[in-house]
């Protein structure tokens, strides 16, 4: 089994600890003792709301036990490491904004590193969570072992370990299971055998098969991987040589382009490329060389998607119902099945889980995670964006846990073939479910608009600003 997001670029408790919420808006606590340097902004009503019901879907999901997200909800699934580390990321915000207790917070966090530190790895196809300090991509829920035949995932223990850094970075007093959560973290990164998993020196192999071994496709072209190999780099044990990441940026050039309008920047057309990174690490200010040649940094280069998304759904070159300037928003995520149909005399081709983006199997289908986790780039165009999906689906879209995962104007017809979720009179296909990796980009990255948390939380850790500074960043925050 791949990873979902490598096949495409290949070809329930815990409710206990919740507290009143402040008012939206309010004013936010400092977490850990990261400096408070930046304004806060004060949200809007719908997006405050959007981000205290996402964390929810953090704490009332996850398992206290083990600190295991599940994949989606409310379909009963797998867990997946990479919304662990969303997760992770996630509990601080709930403390900042009086939504749990830092002591209830702690010992979620305590918990899921104890799980993590202590899962066993071997080579062996089942009994194991991992093997060379990575991490199966899906777990079983109960056990935490690895869930059939899913694979050893390079980007999905990144996106772990960015949930574990920041945990090590905010939980930064003296009480003993602080320090606790501090040397687990320290533990679990350091287990990473980096060096292992690059068949095809310099680049990271996506993954690894104990049936069949290195998955073979590397991560070699732009994407999301930008936090994978800042953490390749900063390893204080198997790191990955310096010169790794000018090897990578030098793949770049052909995804430099001006696609959709406005100004060029390095192409991805899902948006989960743009943001898993940038959920953890600061990118304003600092650049490498790639992007000191651009005269732009990466920040600014999501800005730029964020922007071209918006500009494709206003051209809407396919004729999909519901695109608009005001409606918009591409990415992975879940769809309605894998079929065609004609609609209005015109053949229509969807599809189910898939990334979507621009020029990229756009079916139709939206997901608000396309926009929400693009909300520290570009406020300004995101904010109406959102509040239009509200007003216009949110009867259908919008539950305890905020916007369902995706949703699809175009398809109406009532006896579609569907894989997935329901056609609702009046709105079109609607999902049923929320994704775990999802859910995290809309709740950090809120944060990351509202107060620069989790970037400043991770500016000061030690492993991420030695990734940085081998890969050649300099400038701004890092000088």
């Amino acid at each position: 089994m791949f990873d979902r997001r490598q096949l495409l670029l290949a070809g329930a408790g815990g409710a206990a600890g919740l507290v009143a919420a402040c008012s939206p808006g309010g004013r936010l606590l400092t977490g850990g003792s990261a400096p408070a340097s930046e304004a806060t902004v004060a949200l809007p009503s719908l997006i405050a709301d959007i981000q205290q019901r996402t964390f929810r879907f953090f704490w009332e999901t996850t398992d206290p036990a083990t600190g295991l997200a599940a994949d989606r909800w409310p379909t009963p699934s797998f867990a997946s490491i990479a919304a662990v580390g969303f997760a992770l990321t996630a509990y601080p915000i709930g403390v900042v904004h009086g939504w749990v207790t830092r002591e209830a917070a702690r010992a979620r966090t305590l918990a899921t590193l104890d799980f993590f530190a202590n899962a066993p790895q071997g080579p062996d196809a089942t009994g194991f969570s991992g093997y060379k300090g990575f991490f199966y991509h899906f777990l079983g829920v109960t056990k935490g072992r690895r869930f059939a035949r899913a694979e050893l995932s390079t980007v999905d223990t990144a996106l772990l370990l960015g949930g574990v850094l920041f945990a090590q970075s905010w939980f930064d007093g003296d009480h003993p299971d602080e320090v606790r959560i501090r040397a687990l973290a320290d533990q679990i990164y350091a287990a990473v055998e980096w060096t292992w998993i690059t068949p095809r020196a310099p680049f990271l192999s996506m993954g690894w098969h104990p049936e069949s071994g290195f998955i073979p496709h590397d991560w070699n072209i732009y994407n999301e991987a930008k936090l994978l190999y800042v953490l390749a780099l900063g390893s204080p044990t198997h790191p990955l040589p310096a010169e790794t990441w000018a090897a990578w940026t030098q793949t770049f050039e052909p995804s430099w382009t001006g696609r959709f309008g406005g100004d060029p920047y390095l192409h991805f057309a899902p948006m989960f490329g743009h943001q898993y990174s940038e959920t953890w690490i600061d990118f304003r200010g600092i650049r490498d060389p790639y992007m000191a040649a651009k005269g732009i940094d990466y920040f600014e280069n999501s800005r730029r998607a964020t922007y071209a998304q918006r500009a494709y759904a206003a051209a809407n070159p396919g004729g999909w119902d519901g695109y608009s300037a005001d409606v918009w928003g591409l990415t992975a995520c879940d769809g309605p099945g894998d079929f065609k149909i004609r609609i209005d005399g015109r053949e229509r081709e969807f599809f189910s889980y898939s990334a979507r983006g621009p020029g990229d199997r756009d079916d139709g289908t939206l997901a608000p995670t396309a926009a929400l986790g693009s909300i520290a780039f570009a406020p300004e165009i995101v904010v109406p964006a959102v509040e239009a999906m509200h007003a216009r689906y949110g009867s259908a879209i919008y539950t305890k846990y905020g916007f369902l995962d995706a949703f699809n104007p175009t398809l109406t017809a009532p006896r579609a073939p569907l894989k997935h979720g329901k056609i609702v009179p009046g709105i079109g296909w609607v999902d049923v479910d929320h994704l775990g990796i999802d859910q995290g980009p809309i709740v950090c990255m809120i944060e990351n608009w509202r107060s620069g948390l989790i970037w400043q939380t991770m500016r000061k850790n030690p492993h991420i600003r030695r990734g940085l500074q081998r890969a050649g960043f300099t400038g701004g925050w890092l000088a």
